[in-house]
């Protein structure tokens, strides 16, 4: 079974939203956006929908999913809530009619933080799902359920089945744990004793044996609720439409990609998986190997609760795929490019000048970085090609072409590209500046000979003090000039600097 339209009218915050999933409508719904966007209402109406079918073990009241529209918008009042009015749904074939085992939701809530069972006692039917969450914001506690089943399933073999425990054990614990493998170095050892005081599940990871469950990780007990879940409940919950609120809880980007993907196998085909969530790692599942199995609705495009809206998948085009990214990471482009790449002089690779800048301003200036690039004319070239390049790329990009003084060259801007240079003839002129070779030889139990370098360097400003730097640094400081000189000198600018103002002032224009 897989769901066509989803209408809500006046359901929660939303006035009248229609979801659109076209004629073939796909194995995976990703519900994309961020916190508040309406993304577990959604889930709620399937929930609600549900109810119709079999009880819950307790029900919200008819408020929460009600939208108001109170006084203080002129000639407004509150609307009743009506639920076969608020929530349509069709299937892929045009019908409407569901049953017990239509929609199987797990909530964003999911935590069980021990097992422990005392007794293997009869278990309910496992289409009823009794104590599965009432809406989005319930507890979702499946865990425990799901480990008296195994027991349950194990005691029926050896009762009345034709399975050996090495069979069952096979079946169901060696199918989990392939599955383990393939996301976390975690798998179960052992199903535990509950004659012996020990009903909880046990596992090893590395050296580390039969240590409980209560043990895992928050992450690692995430994973192995889904898939035993997923193990258990799939046989029976065969035309279903499978609801996940947030997967990605606790885990980080490798293992929400590998999780979903396992998630998508443990699901029948003719089942539909429906995801709530703003995970980078199920986005980048989705765009790569899910990606035609697959359609993401996108929240975050634009106000889908006030008036008649619909929401369509999205095209799966590159401008699309950066909004739905920056939802996820909130401004992908800060994290993915810097908001400004400074190319400055030096060799084409990883030069010295371009590593020390980066030193120097790094902290302040954590979102831009500093870029060799040849020659000042080099530097033009590149930082303009640079530009139209990364704008393409991402939005928002500045480059500033920072040069060497030279008497010919005004600062100017070329297009977006800003050129600004040097007040001081070279960047030697500042990292050799005398206040700062001052402070390194106290930094460093060594006497500075203002002296020699009064009668090296007679304008700090204007003079060749690049060429002059072997004898400034021999003579002033008692060393030898040499990458980690420079190095150390450049880890010792601070903000109250008259040298780091400066140069401050000049690359970033900033007083």
């Amino acid at each position: 079974m897989k769901l066509k339209t989803v209408q809500l009218k006046n359901f929660k915050r939303f006035d009248d939203l229609t979801i659109n999933l076209g004629d073939n409508p796909r194995k995976i719904i990703a519900l994309v956006g961020p916190n508040g966007c309406g993304k577990s209402s959604v889930f709620d109406a399937f929930e609600e929908k549900l109810k119709d079918y079999k009880v819950a073990s307790q029900n919200e009241h008819a408020s929460y999913f009600a939208k108001f529209c109170y006084s203080i918008l002129p000639g407004k009042k509150s609307e009743s809530y009506n639920k076969d009015e608020s929530i349509s749904i069709t299937k892929e074939d045009g019908t409407n009619s569901f049953d017990k085992k239509s929609f199987y939701i797990r909530s964003a809530y999911r935590f069980t933080s021990k097992l422990k069972v005392d007794s293997i006692k009869a278990q309910p039917d496992i289409i009823d799902d009794h104590n599965r969450p009432y809406s989005s914001n319930a507890m979702d506690s499946r865990m425990q359920g799901n480990y008296e089943r195994l027991l349950s399933k194990l005691l029926y073999e050896f009762e009345q089945g034709d399975k050996t425990g090495a069979e069952f054990k096979k079946e169901f614990l060696e199918k989990i744990n392939d599955i383990l493998k393939n996301i976390l170095d975690v798998k179960i050892s052992s199903l535990g004793n509950v004659g012996n005081g020990k009903g909880q599940l046990f596992f090893e990871k590395e050296s580390s044996k039969n240590f409980p469950y209560e043990n895992l990780s928050s992450g690692e007990k995430e994973v192995v609720d889904i898939i035993i879940d997923l193990v258990i409940k799939t046989p029976d919950f065969n035309d279903t439409i499978y609801c996940i609120d947030e997967p990605e809880l606790h885990l980080n980007t490798a293992i929400q990609r590998k999780l979903l993907i396992e998630i998508e196998k443990l699901v029948p085909d003719n089942c539909q998986l429906w995801l709530a969530t703003h995970s980078i790692g199920f986005l980048r599942a989705l765009q790569e190997e899910l990606k035609e199995k697959s359609s993401v609705l996108d929240f975050s495009e634009k106000d889908y609760f006030n008036g008649a809206m619909e929401i369509k998948p999205i095209v799966a085009t590159r401008e699309n795929w950066q909004r739905i990214f920056q939802t996820a990471l909130e401004d992908l482009t800060g994290l993915m490019a810097p908001k400004k790449i400074i190319y400055c002089e030096g060799k084409l690779q990883n030069s010295l000048d371009e590593k020390l800048f980066n030193i120097i301003f790094g902290e302040e200036f954590h979102d831009s970085l500093f870029l060799s690039s040849g020659n000042k004319d080099f530097v033009q070239k590149y930082s303009a090609i640079a530009l139209t390049v990364l704008n393409k790329a991402f939005s928002n990009v500045e480059i500033i072409a920072f040069v060497d003084r030279d008497d010919n060259l005004e600062e100017m801007k070329q297009g977006k590209t800003v050129i600004r240079k040097l007040v001081r003839k070279e960047f030697e002129n500042y990292l050799f500046d005398k206040v700062l070779l001052r402070k390194y030889c106290e930094t460093n139990g060594k006497n500075f000979n203002e002296t020699e370098f009064d009668n090296l360097v007679k304008d700090i400003v204007n003079d060749e003090v690049k060429d002059k730097g072997g004898d400034i640094i021999k003579k002033c400081c008692n060393c030898n000039l040499s990458t980690d000189f420079k190095t150390d000198l450049a880890k010792l600018i601070t903000k109250d600097m008259d040298i780091y103002k400066d140069l401050r002032r000049e690359i970033f224009a900033i007083e």
